[in-house]
């Protein structure tokens, strides 16, 4: 609660006066879905502290983002007057997006594995390979969305949106920025696993092991066909 209420009013103060108040309600409507569905589950499947403290940090940066629109945050200003030297990440491309791509990928990769551990009971190297497909593959999916709405909206709110600031390999880029920060999220939790659980070694073992000998596909279709047959 503490964290949603801070979240509220960092969402409040960027309301007023964002640079393209479109893009910013674009931006936000994604945010508003993930907090709607963090409130539902809250009571039947509460996340750990850790959990939704690397969801709040990423839509904290969201905010920001979509506040200025991405290629606008004036990180570089910030910066200069904080450490009295201009230009300390470079000239050039506004490199905010490429920060959120990989904290995408950084601080939801947990959370996520939090969520198959719990649910589908996922154990060994399923724990930690599963959560970073479904960063990679969500991220894939939202540089496919960014880019339909952006052909849909057409004009200035669809540049803003699409925010490629001339980077044909854009989208790439910011799919492999978030798989790396996935990465390093599952290779940490990876490190303190192997450090402190006893198990470790027997439970990734078993995660690798056959559970099922016989074969799927055509052989289990068959024999829910003859099952069907049978109750007929």
């Amino acid at each position: 609660m503490v964290l949603f209420v801070l979240l509220a009013i960092l969402q409040a103060v960027c309301a007023i006066g964002p640079h393209d108040r479109a893009d910013w309600l674009l931006e936000n409507s994604l945010l508003y879905g993930a907090v709607a569905i963090l409130a539902a589950t809250r009571r039947k499947l509460p996340l750990s502290r850790v959990s939704y403290t690397l969801i709040f940090v990423f839509l904290c940066l969201h905010t920001v983002g979509a506040h200025y629109t991405y290629s606008l945050v004036p990180y570089d200003a910030w910066l200069t007057s904080l450490t009295g030297r201009s230009g300390v990440l470079g000239s050039g491309r506004n490199h905010f997006d490429r920060l959120v791509h990989f904290s995408y990928g950084l601080l939801l990769t947990y959370p996520v594995r939090e969520v198959f551990l719990r649910v589908a009971l996922v154990r060994g190297f399923w724990g930690y390979y599963l959560p970073l497909d479904v960063t990679m593959a969500t991220s894939m999916i939202y540089e496919v969305i960014e880019w339909g709405a952006a052909e849909m909206l057409g004009g200035e709110l669809g540049t803003a949106y699409l925010g490629t600031q001339g980077d044909p390999w854009d989208a790439q880029k910011d799919m492999a920025l978030a798989t790396l920060g996935g990465v390093i999220a599952m290779l940490v939790t990876l490190a303190l696993n192997w450090r402190y659980q006893r198990d470790f070694a027997q439970e990734w073992a078993d995660s690798l092991r056959v559970k099922g000998a016989a074969p799927l596909g055509e052989d289990e279709l068959q024999r829910l066909l003859a099952e069907r047959a049978a109750r007929s």
